[in-house]
């Protein structure tokens, strides 16, 4: 990104911020209240999107993000089966360092895009870049425990797979938008070495701020009815069998309860490597979370794994927007750490209008929360509806008037 560029596009962003006072109702100035060291976030991907695919576009991406005053990132780094990032790691999983280009319709890899890549490390970059600009960077370990149902993982570790009730192979898929999908084993041993691993690997090798973990590192309740997780809950139950009845309470909490575990694991990974840095969680809302995932975040939390909250609070209208925030669980962590919630600011072609998205982040602000995330970079500034892109840019300086101050101190 060229000099001229940087100043000029700082000096819009001050011209937007006047402006788009005005349109408030606020006179010069005058900001809403926010506290300097709130969370300020977005979510960087690699699907739908162009911004880690090179050293220029990430640039540009963060040098705006710090002139429109954020102050986290939450790159992706494992998605579709393979590492974002070069991982010894993940090349011996799956034959490959990274996938950074993801193959939709293939087995998650462009190869003809990768090869182009080079020796290029896009976390390195982004990491080296956001420290320059005062941004944390805390990587998105997106698909957690799921992956492509014809990745390269899947294939050479069929046995790390689990499944549902019926004959296979139907009941080891579930059906993501257009996309199967298959879920890893986080109970099977083989399967936590992998995610270990890959975090120990991402902890030692690159200095970020942190971890994210979202609703991805859980289980559909349905899951569970493989062979390694029966023969295991029959050693524990005297050699009784699972229940049929995947909402079983006692089922669902024995479940959850080795996730709990094993987040627990993560967590003396991550600290064991780098003490400053944070475990970061984005789940749904704590029943949903529970009930549907087997996701206990809530006793994460009471135990003192999680270390930051970005609740996952994508609603349409203001008042369901609000119910989330209600929710007892979310209320409890907010009282005992860093609780921000996130917001979602569009799909592929569907943008939210920014209307919406200053409520919820006013909401978000008047009921306490310690700051926002959007989901996800792109979708910021695609604009609705009769918004222009003038329009749009003016409502986003709004947002983050006052003066930033990094997310961790």
């Amino acid at each position: 990104m060229s000099r001229f560029y940087q100043v000029g596009l700082a000096l819009l962003t001050a011209l937007f911020i006047g402006v788009g006072q005005g349109m408030l109702g606020l006179s010069p100035g005058q900001a809403l209240p926010q506290a300097p060291t709130e969370i300020r976030g977005v979510w960087l991907t690699n699907v739908d999107s162009q911004v880690l695919f090179s050293t220029p576009a990430a640039n540009e991406t963060l040098q705006q993000l710090a002139n429109y005053r954020f102050n986290t990132v939450y790159p992706a780094v494992w998605s579709w089966g393979y590492t974002l990032y070069p991982s010894q790691v993940g090349e011996r999983a799956t034959g490959y360092k990274q996938g950074l280009y993801p193959d939709l319709e293939g087995q998650g890899r462009n190869e003809a895009l990768e090869a182009a890549q080079g020796d290029r490390d896009m976390l390195l970059d982004l990491i080296q870049t956001a420290k320059q600009l005062n941004l944390s960077v805390i990587p998105w370990f997106e698909f957690g425990f799921m992956a492509p149902a014809n990745a390269l993982l899947v294939q050479r570790h069929p046995n790390w797979l689990t499944q549902t009730q019926g004959a296979l192979p139907a009941a080891r898929f579930a059906q993501e938008g257009r996309h199967p999908r298959v879920w890893l084993n986080p109970f099977h041993p083989e399967v936590q070495a992998f995610i270990l691993d890959l975090i120990a690997e991402l902890m030692d090798n690159y200095a970020v701020d942190g971890l994210q973990l979202d609703d991805h590192f859980g289980l559909p309740v349905a899951f569970g009815y493989d062979p390694y997780t029966i023969n295991l809950y029959q050693q524990e139950h005297h050699g009784k069998a699972p229940p049929t009845n995947p909402y079983d309470a006692e089922w669902t909490r024995w479940r959850a309860a080795k996730i709990t575990e094993f987040v627990g694991r993560v967590f003396r990974v991550v600290k064991a490597r780098r003490p400053n840095a944070v475990l970061s969680i984005s789940p749904n809302p704590s029943a949903t979370a529970y009930v549907d995932t087997l996701q206990d975040w809530p006793r994460w939390r009471e135990i003192g794994y999680v270390e930051e909250l970005v609740i996952q609070a994508y609603r349409n209208n203001l008042a369901s927007f609000r119910a989330v925030l209600r929710d007892r669980e979310i209320q409890k962590a907010r009282q005992h750490i860093p609780t921000g919630v996130g917001i979602l600011a569009g799909l592929r072609n569907q943008p939210v209008p920014m209307a919406l998205i200053q409520q919820q982040v006013q909401a978000a602000r008047g009921m306490g929360f310690a700051g926002v995330s959007f989901f996800f970079y792109d979708t910021l500034w695609q604009v609705s509806g009769r918004e222009t892109t003038t329009n749009r840019a003016q409502a986003l300086a709004r947002l983050f008037a006052a003066p930033r101050l990094p997310a961790r101190l």
